[in-house]
C-alpha cells in the first residue's frame, strides 16, 4: 500500500505528482502483469537467456538494431 504524506495547504496535483512517483519506483503495475498469467521456470530462463544475447550482440555491434 503507497502513503503519501502531504500536507493541509498542499496543491492536489502535488500529492498526486507524487503518488504517481511512488507507484512507478514501487513498480507495482510489472508485479500486476506479471501475476496476471503463469510462466514456466524453463520459460523464463529461457527469456532471459535470450535477452542476454541480444544484449551482447548490440555491445559488441554484431546485430544491427
Amino acid at each position: 500500500m503507497l502513503i503519501i504524506d502531504s500536507k493541509d495547504c498542499e496543491n492536489i496535483d502535488k500529492a498526486l505528482k507524487k503518488y504517481k512517483k511512488k507507484f512507478e519506483k514501487a513498480r507495482i503495475l510489472l508485479q500486476l502483469r506479471s501475476r496476471q498469467s503463469f510462466t514456466k521456470p524453463s520459460v523464463k530462463r529461457r527469456n532471459e537467456v535470450l535477452k542476454a544475447v541480444y544484449k551482447q550482440q548490440l555491445a559488441t555491434g554484431k546485430f544491427d538494431a
